[in-house]
Formats: structure tokens, sequence, C-alpha cells
């Protein structure tokens, strides 16, 4: 096993299929499957070239853990991100770890290229560029100004990821993973702490496309100034600890 694909959930019955159909059109093999590429056999990390998929659920209300089943994955349980990741990274059986939020999608070939990156570079942990799943003006300028390029010039300074996390099984356990005490930033902080003992970068061989419900449900400006406010309280003050911001997991619908 060289890729475990970690996904946390709650009520994602809306948003987990298109992910998850995503990745089954990647040019990798799930264990078991066989390669049915004639002309480009699936990108290997190794001995290999397989994955699994283990959605680590919250117990959620709708139809997201049938999903997730229907589409062969390995359903643990899960609880707020953190957790719910943690969990994923016990139950995984890879090599390297790709942490993904349920609401993003992976356009076509996309995996193969990052893992072709990350292996080049020789990295040990990464995260990479998003483009939204909107074809909102709006979107693509928040996006592309205000995360995108804060990402790349600040990636040395203040490592970074909205919902694309890749690392090395070995980094995650001597990191000791992702701090369960933290209620907002948990990622941020994450990535910090194995960006001091492993080599970080972000990759820009592809975008993945991120869901907007958060900000269109919230406000762009709203929720624009609370990332910028989390960015700078890190900075000063470390981890957020208390949950002042509010933070609710699971609880965006839109599309």
């Amino acid at each position: 096993m060289n890729l475990s694909i970690i996904i946390p959930t709650l009520n994602e019955e809306d948003y987990l299929p298109l992910l998850l159909k995503s990745i089954k059109k990647q040019n990798f093999r799930a264990e078991g499957e066989e390669d049915k590429s004639s002309s480009s056999p699936s990108l290997s990390l190794g001995e290999s070239s397989v994955y699994e998929i283990i959605v680590a659920d919250a117990c959620s209300q709708d139809k997201t853990a049938e999903i997730a089943r229907d589409y062969g994955c390995k359903i643990i349980n899960g609880g707020l991100p953190s957790k719910a990741r943690n969990e994923g990274a016990k139950a995984a059986g890879g090599k390297v770890f790709l942490f993904l939020d349920a609401d993003v999608i992976l356009p076509e070939n996309s995996l193969a290229e990052f893992l072709e990156e990350f292996k080049k570079r020789n990295l040990d942990v990464a995260s990479c560029l998003v483009n939204p799943q909107s074809k909102n003006l709006t979107a693509k300028i928040y996006y592309n100004i205000f995360y995108n390029i804060s990402i790349l010039l600040l990636q040395k300074i203040r490592p970074s990821a909205m919902n694309f996390m890749l690392i090395k099984r070995e980094l995650h356990q001597n990191i000791g993973g992702f701090d369960e005490t933290i209620k907002f930033g948990e990622d941020v902080d994450y990535l910090t702490r194995a960006s001091k003992i492993g080599r970080f970068a972000i990759l820009k061989s592809a975008r993945i496309l991120s869901s907007t419900r958060r900000f269109e449900e919230e406000g762009w400006l709203k929720t624009g100034l609370k990332y910028v406010f989390t960015t700078f309280y890190l900075l000063i003050k470390g981890p957020i600890k208390s949950d002042f911001l509010k933070y609710k997991f699971g609880h965006h619908k839109s599309q």
C-alpha cells in the first residue's frame, strides 16, 4: 500500500460522491483493481501503485456512509476534523497520507501529477493551489489573490493549506498527528510543525477544485477576515484553543 486518502465527513451526501467519483477517474489502481490502461501505467511511489480511501465519519445522519460504502471506501468512526484525520491515519496502511476535505474535486490525472512533483522535489509534506468550483468572478479573485498568491509567498514562513495536505506517514507520526485541542486553524499548526523537521512546499503541477459554500453562506468578507485574523493570531499568540470563532463542522449544505 502506497497512498492512503483520508476524508473527514459529517453529512456530506451532496459533495462526497463528486470527490469519490473524481478519485476513481484518476490514473491509479485501488487495491485489488486491475490496471486496464495500455498506454500509461499508474504512477507509483514505490513498489506498487495502489491506494485506499478512508472515510472518517462523525455519525452522519444522511447517506454519507452508504455512499462511501458503495465506492469501496473503508469507513471508520471520526469526529471533528483533527480527530477524524488522526483516526484515519491510525487505520491507514499507506506510506503517504493525503488528507482531503469532502467538498473538493480532483481534476483528471491531477493525483498522478501531484505525486510525481512530490517525489521529484523530494518533499515530505505539501499542499497545493486551489481553484473555486464556481465561475463567479469574486470567487476567482478571492482564491487567486487572497489564497494562492499568499500561500506561495509565505510557504517558507507560514505553511498553509485549505483542504489538501500530502504527507509521508513517518513525518505524521513523528509530529504526533493533528492537535485535537485546537479549535480553528489546526491544519496550519500541523503543517508548521511538520515543516520544521520535513521539507514542505506548495505543489504547482495542478490545482484542486474547492467548494465555495462556506464563503457563500457566511459571506465573502466575513470569512476572508476570519482567515486573515487567524493567520495573525497564530503568528502572535499561537494555536487557537478556545472556541471564540464558533467554528462548526458539517453544517454547510449549499451547492
